[in-house]
Parts: C-alpha cells; sequence; structure tokens
C-alpha cells in the first residue's frame, strides 16, 4: 500500500496562529480564559483548550472578568465592543485573511455599497462578515440565491475564505455577465485554494482519501465534496477512530488530506493507524519487520543501540583503544535517560506519540524497571573502568533524574526556574551534550586521564549532530509540545529559525572535519565521516518538504543514522587496521 499525504494538510496559518495564542493566554495568564464562540471547528482542539482552562463564551454578560479570545472566523463589530464593555480584557485571534475581507466590507459599507458574500448563512465567518456590512449585507450559496437577490446601484462580491473556488468561478462569471458593475473581490484564502486544488489532484493519483476533520467543519466537507466529485472514494473522519478498516485493507493506493482546522497530531494517528493496515495482507518477513521497528523505536532499545554505534565511531576518531565497556555505557545510559524521560513526558506523548503514550501507560511498571536495572548496568560497567568515568557518569544520571524535579526554594527563582525542565530548550541541549560527554569525554579521560583538543572537538562534534536529531523532533512535535506548556527552541524561537539553526549547525559540522582530519587532530576516518551531516540534512529538508511522513518510519530513519556512523566505521576500520 502507497499512502500519500497532502502537504497542504492541518492546520491553516489562521488557525495555527488562533490555537497557538489561546496555549499562551492559558499558559501564562492567571485569570480566566475564554473563547468567544468555539475558536476552530474541530472537537478534539476544543476538547484540549478545555482541558487547559479555556471555555467557551456564548453570551456576553454585563460584567465580566478576564480574557476573551475573539475566534479565528472573527465576530461582528458590535460583539467585541460588548466584550469590551463588559470589562473582558480582548484579544483578536481572528483570522488576518477574515480580517481582510471584514476591511473591504467595512470601507464600501461607508461608501452605500451593498455587500454580496458567497458562502454558508449559518457560518460564523459569515455571521461576522455581515456585521460590518450593517443593514446592506446579503449571503448568497447558490446562484437561485444570487438570481433572486435584487440588483443594486453599487454593490461588492466577497466570498467567505473557505469558498469553493469552481463555484467562486462560476459567481465571478455570473457577474461579468449580468452585473459588470458590481466590484468582485478575490478573496479565498490562497490557502484554501492551494488545499481544494491538492485534494483534486490526489484525488486523480489514487484510489480513496481519506479526509480528516470536524464534521461541522466548512473547508473540511468541502474537500470531502472535491473528492467525491472526482469519483473518487471519500472518507470524512474526525480522528482515527472513524477509520474503516475493512474497506480500506484492499485498496492499494491511499491519499490523506485534512481540513485547515485539524491537528498535525490527529492526522499522525490516523496515517499510522493505516500504515499498519497493508501488513496484514503482505508476507509474513514483512510484517515481523514493521513490527520489530516500532517495538525497537518505542522501548528506545534502536536508540540506545545506535548510541552504541556512535560510541565506537567516537573511539576510533580520537584514535583510542577500543574497549567494549565505552559501548556498554553509552548503550545503557542513553537507554536508561530516554526511558524516564518517556516516562515522565506522557502528557505530550498523548500528542506527537500516542503509540507511545499507551505503551508505556499499559507497560509502565516493567519499563520502570528496564530504565533502573539499565542505569545500574551503565554505572556498574563504569566502575569496573576506573573511579572517574564512575563518578562522570554517576553525575550525568543524578543530573537526569533530576530534570523534572524541582531543585530550589521558590524564593530563590521564579516558579518556572525551579525545574530545569522548564528552562527554554533546555531538554534539547542538555541531551546533545550529554551525548558528547559519555561518547568521547568519558573514554578519553578513561585512557588519558585529561581531555585534548580532539576529544573536545569530538565531544562538539557529536553534541552538534545529536542537537540536529533531538531538534529535528521537536519541529516535528511543536503542536503536542506548544499544548502541555514546553518550551523546546523550535517554540521559543520558531519553526523556520530552527530549521535555518540546524542546516547552518549540519554545515559547520560537515566543514570542520576536513580541516581537523587535515591536521591530525582526529583520524583519518574524519574524511569519510561527512556522509552523516549530509544524511541528516537530506531527512532535515524532506521533513521540510512533508516527503516524509509521520510515523514509525520518520523514526527509524532520523535514528539510523547513528547506525550510520558505526557502520562506516567497521567498514573503515576493517580496511584500515
Amino acid at each position: 500500500m502507497k499512502i500519500t499525504i497532502a502537504k497542504t494538510a492541518g492546520f491553516c496559518m489562521g488557525v495555527r496562529r488562533a490555537v497557538e495564542m489561546a496555549l499562551d493566554a492559558a499558559n501564562k495568564q492567571k485569570q480566566p480564559v475564554y473563547t468567544y464562540g468555539p475558536l476552530i471547528h474541530n472537537p478534539q482542539v476544543l476538547s484540549i483548550l478545555e482541558e487547559k482552562g479555556i471555555t467557551i463564551l456564548e453570551n456576553i454578560p454585563e460584567k465580566g472578568v478576564g480574557t476573551v479570545l475573539i475566534r479565528a472566523h472573527g465576530v461582528p463589530p458590535s460583539a467585541e465592543k460588548s466584550l469590551v464593555q463588559a470589562g473582558y480584557k480582548v484579544v483578536n485571534a481572528t483570522c488576518p485573511r477574515v480580517i481582510k475581507v471584514q476591511t473591504i466590507i467595512a470601507r464600501h459599507a461607508k461608501l452605500g455599497y451593498a455587500s454580496i458574500i458567497i458562502g454558508d448563512d449559518d457560518h460564523p465567518e459569515v455571521t461576522g462578515l455581515l456585521g460590518y456590512a450593517g443593514d446592506n449585507g446579503y449571503v448568497a450559496d447558490s446562484l437561485e440565491k444570487l438570481e433572486a437577490l435584487q440588483p443594486f446601484e453599487k454593490a461588492i462580491i466577497v466570498a467567505q475564505t473557505t469558498q469553493n473556488i469552481r463555484f467562486y468561478k462560476v459567481v465571478k462569471q455570473w457577474a461579468a455577465q449580468k452585473y459588470p458593475h458590481y466590484k468582485v473581490f478575490e478573496t479565498i484564502c490562497d490557502s484554501t485554494e492551494k488545499r481544494q486544488s491538492e485534494a483534486h489532484q490526489i484525488a486523480e493519483s489514487v484510489d480513496a482519501v481519506v479526509v480528516v476533520g470536524g464534521y461541522n467543519s466548512g473547508n473540511t466537507k468541502r474537500l470531502a465534496e472535491i473528492v467525491r466529485d472526482s469519483g473518487k472514494p471519500s472518507f470524512h473522519i474526525e480522528d482515527d477512530a472513524g477509520l474503516d478498516n475493512r474497506a480500506l485493507e484492499s485498496v492499494r493506493n491511499i491519499g490523506i488530506t485534512a481540513g485547515a482546522s485539524t491537528p498535525n497530531w490527529i492526522i499522525k494517528k490516523v496515517y499510522r493507524r493505516i500504515e499498519i493496515l497493508p501488513h496484514k495482507n503482505r508476507h509474513i518477513w514483512l510484517r515481523i519487520f514493521f513490527s520489530l521497528q516500532r517495538i525497537l523505536i518505542t522501548t528506545n532499545l534502536y536508540v540506545a543501540l545506535g548510541a552504541a554505534c556512535l560510541s565506537y565511531a567516537s573511539v576510533r576518531l580520537l584514535e583510542l583503544e577500543y574497549h567494549v565497556s565505552y559501548t556498554l555505557i553509552a548503550f545503557f545510559y542513553i537507554l536508561s535517560m530516554h526511558t524516564f524521560n518517556n516516562l515522565t513526558e506522557v502528557n505530550s506523548a498523548r500528542y506527537n506519540e500516542p503509540d507511545r503514550a499507551s505503551f508505556y501507560h499499559r507497560f509502565r511498571i516493567p519499563m520502570i524497571i528496564m530504565a533502573v536495572i539499565s542505569s545500574f548496568g551503565g554505572i556498574g560497567t563504569a566502575l569496573n573502568l576506573g573511579v572517574i568515568p564512575f563518578l562522570v557518569l554517576l553525575a550525568m544520571s543524578i543530573l537526569g533524574f533530576l530534570y523534572s524535579y524541582r531543585l530550589v526554594p521558590s524564593s530563590y527563582l521564579g516558579s518556572r526556574l525551579q525545574i530545569i525542565r522548564n528552562i527554554p530548550g533546555s531538554k534539547t541541549v542538555l541531551i546533545a551534550l550529554a551525548w558528547g560527554i559519555v561518547m568521547s569525554a568519558a573514554p578519553a579521560v578513561t585512557a588519558h586521564g585529561k581531555v585534548n583538543l580532539n576529544t573536545i572537538l569530538v565531544s562538539l562534534w557529536i553534541s552538534g549532530m545529536v542537537f540536529v536529531r533531538t531538534a529535528l523532533f521537536d519541529i516535528l512535535d511543536i503542536q503536542g509540545d506548544r499544548i502541555v506548556g514546553k518550551e523546546t527552541i523550535p517554540i521559543y524561537i520558531g519553526e523556520q529559525k530552527t530549521r535555518l539553526l540546524l542546516e547552518y549547525i549540519l554545515l559547520f559540522l560537515f566543514i570542520v572535519l576536513f580541516p581537523a582530519t587535515v591536521f591530525n587532530i582526529i583520524s583519518p576516518l574524519g574524511y569519510v565521516f561527512g556522509i552523516y551531516p549530509i544524511y541528516m540534512f537530506a531527512i532535515l529538508k524532506a521533513c521540510e518538504k512533508q516527503s516524509m511522513l509521520p510515523g514509525v518510519r520518520i523514526g527509524f530513519l532520523i535514528e539510523s543514522g547513528f547506525f550510520l556512523a558505526g557502520i562506516i566505521t567497521w567498514v573503515w576500520s576493517f580496511f584500515y587496521f
């Protein structure tokens, strides 16, 4: 089975902006936070907002306290004025594209123009737009209703931002032929246009399309209509629970698209559910391989094995005498720390890695036991090498355990800074530094009792690669992290700036290897290690273009970079020695 996900699937700019504003308000405001009407048309998102303490204000009271967010669809100006008069702090989360339409209508209404809005008369965006038209606003969702309107001396025609593009073309042709003096504006959001166009293209190239989004979402319903009009089966679902497994098991090529108010984690869950289906009808070795992938990724065994491979590569780069204890320490330490991290971050995993969250919920006790055994295994192996590696690993393990716990009284630091986890970007930076120390600094100190220039260089190189790997996962998990209030680097500085930062880091790591090798700071293995930054750069660009699908495979490919480092080192060592 081939699965194609629309690049435009998921939150549009306006919805993302509104949700982020709501979550930021919930995380920072002490007073009650409300949305005037449902913020967007997605029940899962609204449920999460309710969990965060954001409730829906259906009617405006005479007096009120707290913050009220204007929904992404916008509201009539009279409603916003009433909220301010009631005493609320009003935050306007209206989509900028909708604000543009509001401005067009308001400007022409003052000049005496009638406003004809092509849209659904019961849609909240249209209700808000009518408020700007005053008593001279009209709604039509068909040519029949347009024909029924009286002729106007002066009129404008605008479209609901999520209107069907093909229908609006028909409207424009009608206006040009019958009322050429009417002003017609292009107000359908470009995101809507791209989303509908891509839905049509995907429908032509697959056997069936799954459309993900709220059942009362206008733009999602139009995507389902476009697919049905193409003659292909269309399955409109709100989440993975609505999938018809029997209907999809026999489909060879499936497309997935989603409405503008559908969050990424819902799309991920749908994809992962579909991802499992084809393996029921394939060869047993494919089912075994896929199941093995899921187990290795979910239990962190794969990343721990990758760490062992990276440790081996580091020792060869430093030209140290190899000892199996180095790889065992790396394996045990990474397995224990990542497992403990997953155990303490179940809330964000509900959205970012629902399968992992479910697994850790079911097998919490066995995973705790595995983490404890791994921790003692790493510390015991380090003790066997000497006092210094033992103390280093013990200190690293203690810091790892304290990452999620309050370290200082609230009287000394702000409430957020009492816990290391709450420091913006701390997880990504500390994980990267920990890997560099365990993989390079600890073996070098064990072998020579000191840290040289080559040790610092290799430690920083490994830390840089792990930083890129971890920050890339942070980018993929940005929506779920924002929901639980985590301040990762992508949330703190923005997704685009984070991508640019990672590209610069990869470029630096690629370039720095050659002079370090030429001047014999590290072993000649450095000449071929440039493959790893190139590999990660390719994955980064694939994720950016959304050609890399969210599921078991993407995690497997990212973590496989460490195995690539180990394979390169083993092949080089085989011929070099």
